[in-house]
């Protein structure tokens, strides 16, 4: 899951929201833990715990299989790209467009709460991420090229993204079974996880 899949399962709560969001960019365990609020330090470890599921989801070692040969390692993070596309399409989560739009819209109002929590490399793009609505973008292909197009600006080293977006394409059906054979698992297991 990328940014909207951590947003969705946040399932509304602002400071859930504010860690599931920043925790790529938050390293190390003791000291990071002082710096941030209890519920906003748990939304960071659940989008750890939410990475780790994911990647060790049957469904998902299945499917970086196919982007594995041409991007190796970074198979993992090219199907938590492409999990948000079907995401973002999935009716029985976002009944059309016009409701991804408002989910989206509030998520980056709620996020601008606890701006003050925001890690120097998130608070950087934000901005660019509020202005372009990337949350809403995930919803076409064209956003999707530009979202793999943004994850190899992210990941220095990875392979130029056009090979894993004529794959995305080529293996499209494929690729969305994967996503609904994950998500129930998936929204089960973080709901689970709040409520410990």
């Amino acid at each position: 899951m990328n940014y909207l899949g951590h947003a969705y399962l946040s399932f509304g709560d602002v400071d859930v929201l504010t860690g599931n969001m920043i925790g790529d960019h938050v390293k190390g365990k003791l000291v990071a833990k002082e710096q941030y609020p209890a519920n906003i330090w748990a939304g960071i470890m659940l989008h750890r715990k939410i990475d780790e599921f994911s990647d060790n989801h049957s469904a998902t070692r299945r499917a970086k299989l196919i982007f594995r040969e041409d991007y190796g390692l970074y198979s993992g993070a090219i199907m938590d790209t492409l999990y948000d596309h079907f995401l973002a399409n999935d009716p029985k989560i976002f009944n059309g467009y016009p409701a991804l739009e408002k989910f989206s819209l509030e998520t980056y109002t709620k996020l601008e709460q606890n701006a003050a929590y925001f890690p120097a490399g998130f608070a950087a793009y934000f901005p660019h991420m509020k202005e372009h609505n990337w949350l809403y973008g995930y919803r076409t292909m064209k956003g999707m090229e530009r979202s793999l197009t943004g994850l190899t600006r992210r990941a220095k080293h990875m392979p130029p993204p056009e090979k894993a977006y004529e794959l995305f394409v080529t293996n499209f059906y494929q690729l969305n079974q994967a996503y609904y054979e994950l998500i129930d698992d998936m929204i089960a297991f973080v709901k689970n996880e709040l409520q410990k």
